[in-house]
């Protein structure tokens, strides 16, 4: 077995601690919603109250974070959806040949998905994007989960791709 090198144990740490935060933002912002939703539900039903926005804030923030934040977190576990029923029949060289090449295409397309998320971002920021309710409602912060998530998967990518070069077998 190949020593680890500097640069990919590195790369690994750097994209552990990237997953964690993005993770660790995810669940605070499923444990708001919860809240959310929870306050709504009681107020409507013991005091006919509505809390106005509560539609908008769950749909536009707290599902875009919960959903594209983690991204990077459930690759680095390998707990991506996979279908290897026909690839775990071949030798040990051509799964990881196989491995490396869906990291590679992974990475192209997370690269180009965080880019034009970027560029959607960046624009939304700009113009001061807004949904139509019964007042204003930005959207321009939520437009960046996107973003965060996908280049944070594309760190997992590449450091998944690098420990499969160190231990020389597919993950």
């Amino acid at each position: 077995m190949m020593p680890p090198s500097k640069t990919i144990t590195k790369l690994e740490h750097v994209s552990a601690f990237f997953s964690q935060i993005a993770l660790g933002f995810s669940g605070l912002f499923l444990i708001l919603m919860i809240t959310h939703i929870t306050i709504d539900v009681v107020l409507r039903f013991f005091f006919n109250i509505a809390l106005h926005g509560t539609l908008e804030v769950v749909s536009f923030y707290y599902m875009v974070c919960i959903v594209f934040l983690p991204l990077a977190f459930v690759e680095l576990k390998q707990e991506h959806i996979s279908v290897d029923v026909l690839v775990n029949h071949f030798p040990p060289n051509i799964r990881l040949a196989l491995y490396l090449t869906s990291c590679l295409l992974g990475v192209i397309y997370f690269s180009m998905l965080g880019y034009q998320s970027l560029l959607d971002a960046i624009k939304a920021t700009q113009s001061q994007e807004t949904a139509m309710a019964n007042f204003t409602f930005y959207l321009w912060p939520s437009r960046w989960a996107l973003p965060v998530g996908f280049f944070a998967m594309d760190l997992a990518i590449l450091a998944n791709a690098m420990k499969a070069i160190r231990l020389r077998s597919a993950l």
